[in-house]
C-alpha cells in the first residue's frame, strides 16, 4: 500500500467530495414535502435536458463497464466489442417508445413499469411477474458496480486476508451511498453524475491520446493483440470475429439492445424527465457515450500492448481480469493522475448503484407492498417503505460480493439479462398495443423463463469450473444441429418462444372467449406532455441555473 499513497489519497478526497454532493443533493431543487415517491424516488419529474443526460448516462455506463468491457478485449479479443453496437441500436429502437412511456407514466402517476403494466392490461398477477423480474434482474447489477470498486481498491493495495478486511473499504463506500441515497433520493446520483461523467470523459480522452504515443502508436497496439491472440488455444479469440462466433456476437447485441431499457433502472431517469422533448434530445444524444464506450474498450488491446499482468482472483491459480484497466493506468501514468483515473472508476459505481436500488425500491413499495399489503397506504408511507428497501437492496448487493465468488455474481448478471428481457412483450409491446390477452402473457413469460434457465443450466465454463450457469452462449447442437458450432445468445431464443407462446395462447383465449379484463389507458395518454390540464404534479422549485437547466412551466 506504500507505493499507492498518493493514488489513495486523491481516490479518497475525491470520493468524500461527492458523498459530499450527495448529501446537498437534498436541498438541491427541494420541494416542501420529500415524503412522496415522485419527489424521492423521481426528483419531481422535473429534470430538464443536461440533467437527465448526465444520470440517463451515468446510470448505463457503469463502473463495471468501465472495468469489464475492456477486461473482455484483453481475454477475447472483438467479442468484446459487442457492448459497442448494443448501445448504439438501441436509441433508434426507444427513440418513440420511452416518450410513450413517459406520456402514459406522467398522465397516470406510474412511477415504475409495472404500474403501467397493472393498468394497461388490469392485471395484478401480470404487474407482480413484472415486479419481481425487475428486482431479481436488478440485484446482481448493483452487486457488480462492487466489482469495479474492488478491482481499483485490490490494485491500489487496500486489501486483507479475511473476507471481512477484504471488503471493508467496500462496505463503508456502500454505508455512505446508502446514507446519502435514504435522505436525497435520485436527486443525488443527478447531481453526482456531472462529476463522474466529467471525469470519466476527462480520463478516457488523455488515456486515448498518451498512451497510443508511449506504447508506440496503434500499430504496435494491435500488432501485440493480434500475436497474443494467434497463440491462444481458444478459437474464438482474435481480433477480428470469426465463423464460429459471429451468431453470437450479433445474437448477443441485439439481445442486450432490447433489454437495456427494460432495466428499472434505465427507465427511472427517463420517467424523471421533465417532458417528451427532454427525451427525444437524449436518446438522439446519448450515442456520444457510446463513442466513449468504443475508446474505452480499447483500452484492453493497450493493456496487452504494455504487458500488463492481471492480479490473482479469489481462488487459488485464477486471476482477475477485471484489474486490467486499473493496473494499466498504475502502471502508464503518474500517481496523480492514477488516482484521477481510480476515483472515476469508484464514483462511476455509485450513480448507477443509487440508481439501481432507488428502482428496485420503487417497485417492491408500489407493486408488492401497496397492492398486496398495505392498499391505503399514503404517499409518505410509500416514501418511507421505499427509503428502507432502499437500504435493504444495497445490504444485499454487499453481502453477495462479501460471502459469494465475484466470478458467481458476474454469472448471475447474465441471468440478470435473460431474466428482464422477458418483460419485453408487456412492457415495450404494451406501450403500443393491447392484442395480447393478459392469459397469453402470463403464460408467454413462463415459457420464455423456463427455457431461458433450461438454457443457461446447460452451459459450462471451463475457465472457472462452473458445470451450469456459465455464461449466457448456448451451442445449438444441444437443439439437434449436430453439424453445427454456433452459439446464441440464451435470451434473445427465451423472447421469441415467450412472444410466441404470448401469441398462441391469446389466440386460444380469444377463441375461448376467455374474458381479458379492460385497459385503464385512453389512446392520447401516450401522447401527453408536460403542462397537461389532467396531471396533478406538485409544483417544483426554479432552477439556480436557467441556462443549465430550465425550471418548468407553471402546470395548469
Amino acid at each position: 500500500m506504500g507505493d499507492h499513497v498518493t493514488e489513495i489519497v486523491i481516490f479518497s478526497l475525491l470520493f468524500l467530495l461527492v458523498s459530499g454532493m450527495g448529501f446537498v443533493a437534498a436541498r438541491w431543487r427541494a420541494p416542501n414535502d420529500m415524503a412522496h415517491l415522485d419527489e424521492w424516488g423521481l426528483g419531481g419529474r422535473s429534470f430538464g435536458g443536461w440533467i437527465t443526460w448526465f444520470l440517463v448516462g451515468g446510470d448505463l455506463y457503469t463502473a463495471y463497464t468501465f472495468v469489464a468491457v475492456p477486461a473482455l478485449l484483453f481475454g477475447a479479443g472483438a467479442a468484446g466489442f459487442f457492448a459497442v453496437p448494443y448501445t448504439i441500436i438501441i436509441y433508434p429502437l426507444v427513440f418513440l417508445v420511452l416518450v410513450r412511456l413517459w406520456s402514459v407514466s406522467h398522465r397516470h402517476g406510474f412511477v415504475t413499469p409495472a404500474d403501467f403494466v397493472r393498468s394497461r392490461f388490469q392485471s395484478p398477477t401480470l404487474a407482480l411477474l413484472i415486479a419481481i423480474t425487475g428486482i431479481v434482474a436488478t440485484m446482481p447489477y448493483i452487486a457488480l458496480q462492487l466489482v469495479g470498486i474492488e478491482a481499483v481498491l485490490k490494485t491500489m493495495g487496500v486489501t486483507g486476508d479475511s473476507a471481512i478486511a477484504r471488503h471493508l473499504p467496500i462496505i463503508i463506500a456502500f454505508a455512505i451511498l446508502a446514507a446519502y441515497t435514504y435522505q436525497s433520493g435520485l436527486r443525488a446520483p443527478a447531481l453526482i453524475a456531472f462529476v463522474k461523467d466529467t471525469l470519466i470523459y476527462i480520463v478516457i480522452i488523455v488515456a486515448i491520446i498518451y498512451l497510443p504515443y508511449k506504447l508506440g502508436g496503434w500499430g504496435k497496439i494491435f500488432d501485440a493483440a493480434d500475436a497474443k491472440f494467434d497463440a491462444s488455444p481458444n478459437p474464438g479469440d482474435g481480433i477480428l470475429l470469426n465463423a464460429g462466433n459471429q451468431w453470437q456476437y450479433i445474437t448477443l447485441a441485439l439481445g442486450s439492445a432490447l433489454a437495456l431499457f427494460l432495466y428499472p433502472h434505465s427507465l427511472t431517469g427517463v420517467l424523471a424527465s421533465r417532458n417528451r422533448d427532454v427525451i427525444k434530445r437524449n436518446m438522439s444524444a446519448l450515442p456520444a457515450y457510446s463513442l466513449l464506450l468504443g475508446l474505452i474498450a480499447l483500452l484492453g488491446f493497450m493493456a496487452i500492448a504494455a504487458g500488463v499482468k492481471p492480479l490473482p482472483g479469489a481462488k487459488e491459480g485464477s486471476v482477475d481480469s477485471n484489474t486490467v484497466v486499473p493496473l494499466l493506468f498504475d502502471q502508464q501514468f503518474p500517481s496523480w493522475f492514477a488516482g484521477i483515473a481510480f476515483a472515476a472508476v469508484g464514483i462511476g459505481a455509485l450513480v448507477p448503484a443509487a440508481i439501481m436500488s432507488i428502482a428496485a425500491a420503487n417497485l417492491f413499495t408500489r407493486n408488492i407492498y401497496k397492492e398486496y399489503l398495505k392498499r391505503d397506504a399514503s404517499p409518505a408511507q410509500e416514501a418511507n417503505v421505499s427509503k428502507i428497501t432502499s437500504l435493504v437492496v444495497k445490504i444485499g448487493a454487499v453481502a453477495c460480493i462479501v460471502f459469494l465468488d465475484p466470478q458467481f455474481s458476474i454469472d448471475l448478471q447474465l441471468i440478470g439479462g435473460v431474466i428482464i428481457l422477458q418483460t419485453l412483450p408487456a412492457v415495450a409491446l404494451g406501450i403500443y398495443t393491447r392484442w395480447f390477452h393478459r392469459g397469453g402473457l402470463i403464460a408467454g413469460w413462463a415459457a420464455g423463463m423456463l427455457l431461458g434457465f433450461w438454457m443457461l443450466w446447460q452451459i459450462p465454463n471451463a475457465a472457472t469450473g462452473r458445470a451450469h450457469f456459465g455464461g449466457s452462449a448456448f451451442a445449438l447442437e444441444k437443439f439437434g444441429f449436430t453439424d453445427s458450432k454456433t452459439t446464441v445468445y440464451v435470451g434473445l431464443v427465451a423472447v421469441a418462444v415467450n412472444l410466441l407462446v404470448a401469441a398462441l395462447v391469446t389466440l386460444a383465449l380469444r377463441a375461448g372467449k376467455v374474458p381479458d379484463g379492460g385497459d385503464d389507458t385512453q389512446p392520447d395518454d401516450y401522447f401527453a406532455d408536460e403542462g397537461d390540464p389532467r396531471v396533478a404534479v406538485p409544483a417544483q422549485p426554479a432552477s439556480t441555473d436557467p441556462d443549465l437547466d430550465p425550471a418548468p412551466s407553471p402546470k395548469v
